[in-house]
């Protein structure tokens, strides 16, 4: 077998009348997924890979013709590849690996530019409020219908490392570990960043009071917050190793901005937002079963170094068994990304740890 995957297949999964955390419920609710390797007869050997804020469930190898996931490039290679495949850290011939795209994600999940059955036309600034807990709890459903009886793992970054803690408590007995990268097990911002997010959206000219799937989309203001937020998470430190020059990094990473832009929705980001707004999962602790690999950039910006320390003690106290690690890195919030290969090697034996 190769070292790559190839031939891969965005699917979406349906399920009907969801109730939601929060109050009212989705009469169709669809999960985007894509799944890697193969189950095994006991349904135990899955591994589920959650993604962070604005990603999505293409987590590993590249697509077969036409089988691209909504919103996501036809020639994107999975996001999490450098971990995920035949022989690396979450290897594809031992590990059914799925990975799921979040409700009120732009992606194909159930969200904001998805149809709403009782109009016909895009749910918009009407899509129902959703919470992380929401999203795993349709990612539990997901797994029903593919078999998976039990999880060896969750992991995943950011936004994605909320839905793994998340996962061990809504689930304790359901998988074996847990690994939240670059996050935390609480939001340290709230609702006020919605409202500064709306606002900010607001001021593209084809607004139109968030109705503008008709009117040309918002991509000038999607442009400007996707490039502002890939210098926060360090974008600029991962490309000056390959652009040298600070104006065309600049530039390249004004392009890439761009070209989200074409495929993203703002109102997705807000849906987002606001979910990630109500994750706290620290008084939780003691539900909490599954062996954890946390692990932490020092200089993110968004989850800093200086944080960790002290939730992995609180953790601890709780009697969570739990491995802490912080990279050696200059690549912030982007760092499980960019220095995969630093911290594979934990994630390979912290997963065959669990198999006892």
């Amino acid at each position: 077998m190769g070292t790559g995957l190839d031939n891969v297949e965005g699917k979406l999964f349906t399920t009907r009348d969801f109730a939601l955390d929060l109050g009212g419920s989705l009469p169709q609710c669809q999960v985007a997924y894509e799944t890697y390797g193969t189950l095994n007869g006991a349904g135990d050997n899955a591994v589920m890979i959650t993604h962070g804020y604005t990603s999505s469930a293409h987590v590993a190898g590249r697509y077969a013709p036409g089988k691209a996931a909504k919103g996501v490039p036809q020639d994107q290679v999975g996001w999490w590849d450098a971990l995920i495949g035949p022989g690396k850290a979450i290897d594809t011939t031992r590990y059914f690996v799925v990975g799921a795209n979040a409700l009120g994600s732009a992606h194909g999940s159930s969200g904001p530019n998805t149809t709403n059955p009782a109009t016909g036309k895009p749910y918009g600034p009407t899509f129902p409020d959703v919470t992380l807990r929401d999203s795993v709890r349709a990612q539990k459903l997901l797994l029903d219908s593919l078999g998976v009886k039990r999880l060896h793992a969750v992991a995943g970054p950011s936004m994605g490392g909320f839905q793994a803690f998340q996962w061990a408590v809504t689930y304790p007995d359901f998988m074996r570990g847990v690994v939240p990268t670059v996050t935390a097990p609480r939001m340290r911002s709230g609702l006020d960043a919605v409202d500064t997010l709306l606002k900010r959206l607001a001021t593209d000219p084809n607004w139109n009071g968030g109705w503008y799937y008709d009117k040309g989309g918002i991509k000038k203001v999607l442009e400007e917050i996707r490039y502002d937020t890939l210098v926060q998470y360090g974008q600029r430190e991962l490309l000056a190793a390959t652009i040298p020059d600070p104006a065309a990094r600049d530039a390249a990473i004004r392009a890439t901005a761009r070209a989200w832009a074409d495929t993203y929705d703002g109102h997705s980001l807000v849906a987002l937002r606001k979910a990630i707004s109500h994750f706290d999962i620290t008084g939780d602790y003691a539900r909490i079963k599954a062996k954890v690999l946390y692990v932490i950039a020092p200089n993110d910006k968004l989850f800093p170094g200086t944080i960790g320390p002290g939730y992995a003690a609180d953790l601890r106290k709780a009697g969570v068994d739990i491995t802490y690690v912080e990279l050696v890195t200059d690549k912030g919030h982007l760092a499980s990304h960019a220095d995969a290969e630093q911290w594979a090697p934990m994630l390979r034996a912290f997963l065959d740890s669990l198999a006892g």
